[in-house]
């Protein structure tokens, strides 16, 4: 398993974070590695809510199906995943109000499990590097760029 955490003060409050994280169709504005949204449950994101992701790491393109397993408005969200091979992630977005609720701390934390064990999981974290910190920080970059638009 190889896992990437990242953090980011935003100036936004926590409400109009959550607005632009939890919306799927917002994916292409502020995840880096995000390519296309293949499919998004109707309504707003509920623990149950599905959705289908495609992502882009060093030149391949991976479907992901996600559900949202937990969910806190405003809060906390955890997605798991499932890609090909049987390989997995999980997803967690974490959110603290700042300033009097005028700001927000975002806390991202993702997990992959390779599907074949511990030898894949060392030619995964072989082939990508550091990619996925770099990644994990450019998009909350992104993100916060992105609300400071507002």
């Amino acid at each position: 398993m190889s896992s990437v955490s990242a953090s980011i003060e935003i100036d936004a409050p926590p409400s109009e974070v959550w607005s632009a994280v939890m919306d799927p169709a917002r994916l292409h504005e502020w995840v880096t590695i995000h390519r296309r949204l293949r499919y998004a449950d109707i309504g707003a994101p509920c623990v149950g809510f599905h959705m289908d992701q495609q992502v882009h790491l060093r030149g391949v393109s991976l479907d992901v199906h996600w559900r949202l397993i937990e969910c806190t408005p405003g809060r906390r969200a955890v997605w798991e995943g499932r890609g090909p091979a049987r390989s997995s992630a999980r997803t967690e977005y974490t959110l603290t109000p700042r300033d009097q609720g005028r700001a927000t701390r975002f806390d991202y934390r993702n997990e992959f499990r390779a599907p074949l064990g511990p030898i894949d999981a060392l030619a995964s974290r072989a082939l990508v590097g550091g990619m996925p910190q770099r990644e994990a920080n450019r998009t909350l970059e992104r993100l916060k760029d992105l609300l400071a638009r507002r």
